[in-house]
């Protein structure tokens, strides 16, 4: 039996689908901006790369929660 994947990653496959790179591309991206919020972080995938609110909230907790290492 396959589990169903839940919380952010249950984006991933139509981030990757939409936006034309891998998640480990969006996912480098935030790394690269230490200091912002999480509001931050989704308003600017929002505004600089044309992310949707559900697909740039995703990535943005996921990346968060590998940092705090509860992901």
């Amino acid at each position: 039996m396959t589990d169903k994947v839940k919380g952010p990653a249950s984006y991933f496959p139509s981030i990757e689908a939409k936006y034309g790179q891998p998640v480990a591309h969006w996912l480098g991206l935030i790394e690269g901006q230490d200091g912002r919020t999480h509001m931050q972080l989704v308003s600017w995938l929002k505004a600089d790369h044309g992310m949707g609110h559900g697909h740039a909230n995703a990535l943005v907790a996921h990346a968060l929660a590998t940092r705090k290492g509860t992901a």
